[in-house]
């Protein structure tokens, strides 16, 4: 190990730029078990049309293959529970889009954490490459994936960000968290349409977050009968885990919604153009689904 790098040092810089946890996971292929799961949830479609899962997979489940010489993966997470939500009644958006990009915020901040640490080999992730970001910040010790298929880090909950950096060094590694779910089934009863098993399997083609974001079909009526208001993404089976009674609101200016978001209503919704899309989604996740994706949503919910 480099006397110049360490994972305390590591540690310390990313505390002091501002994220929740960090841990640091060995390079090595992904434990034959997990590798299995994941190859059994592909063939049985448990992907819908999110047809980049079934892509790289050989990456997916080796790092050692996405970054030739890599030995550390530095796992990370940023608190985006919210300090506030749409106004109750209103059309509601999943808790992570309520702000800017996650993406551009995270890969930012990975990059000054990389050059804080001095590092010239390295590659920085945040949801945009074949990298199973749960399953490394489980083995990292950051926590443990729940039921609901989220990370759930202790004492904090669920909503983080995750990010990783990919090192050529060797470092101290942390130890996995033992799940902690038990026996509890908040966020299977929360979800009004069984996209979460109780054998563990995960539907996508049946989550509201993969319906009205990743989904560019037609949303079935019986499925928009239960979205109640959410048009964007789904915080269902997270406000339902007893785990974020934990949480505590982020403090991020760049995770916080916009006022002429929050001043939004119903009848604005409905005569959304493209223009005001453009306007207030510029530098947002919600542009994920494009205007026709949204404005199908809406009138889902407000025609349903």
């Amino acid at each position: 190990m480099s006397s110049r790098l360490s994972s305390e040092r590591i540690k310390a810089e990313a505390y002091a730029l501002g994220f929740f946890a960090c841990g640091v996971a060995k390079a090595a292929p992904v434990a034959a078990d997990c590798a299995e799961a994941f190859r059994r949830w592909l063939n049985a479609k448990g992907h819908a049309g999110m047809d980049y899962m079934a892509r790289n997979v050989d990456k997916r489940l080796n790092p050692c293959l996405l970054m030739p010489g890599v030995k550390s993966i530095v796992c990370v997470a940023l608190n985006y529970a919210p300090a506030c939500r749409m106004p109750k009644g209103e059309l509601q958006f999943a808790s992570y889009a309520l702000g800017q990009d996650y993406h551009d915020i995270m890969k930012s901040r990975l990059h000054t954490l990389a050059s804080r640490l001095a590092l010239s080999t390295y590659r920085a992730f945040c949801d945009t490459a074949p990298v199973l970001e749960r399953y490394w910040a489980a083995q990292a010790g950051l926590g443990w994936t729940g039921r609901n298929h989220q990370l759930i880090i202790p004492n904090a909950g669920s909503m983080f960000f995750l990010g990783e950096l990919f090192l050529d060094v060797e470092l101290d590694y942390d130890n996995p968290i033992t799940p902690r779910c038990g026996s509890c089934r908040a966020c299977l009863d929360a979800c009004p349409t069984g996209a979460i098993h109780s054998d563990g399997a995960f539907h996508s083609a049946r989550c509201f977050s993969y319906l009205t974001i990743e989904n560019r079909g037609d949303i079935t009526q019986d499925i928009a009968a239960k979205m109640g208001d959410t048009v964007y993404g789904c915080d269902r089976c997270q406000d339902a885990c007893p785990h974020n009674r934990f949480a505590t609101p982020n403090t991020e200016p760049q995770l916080r919604p916009k006022p002429e978001l929050l001043q939004m209503r119903r009848a604005d919704w409905q005569n959304l153009t493209v223009e005001q899309y453009r306007s207030l989604f510029k530098g947002s996740a919600v542009k994920r689904a494009k205007y026709e994706g949204l404005m199908r949503n809406i009138n889902c919910v407000i025609k349903k």
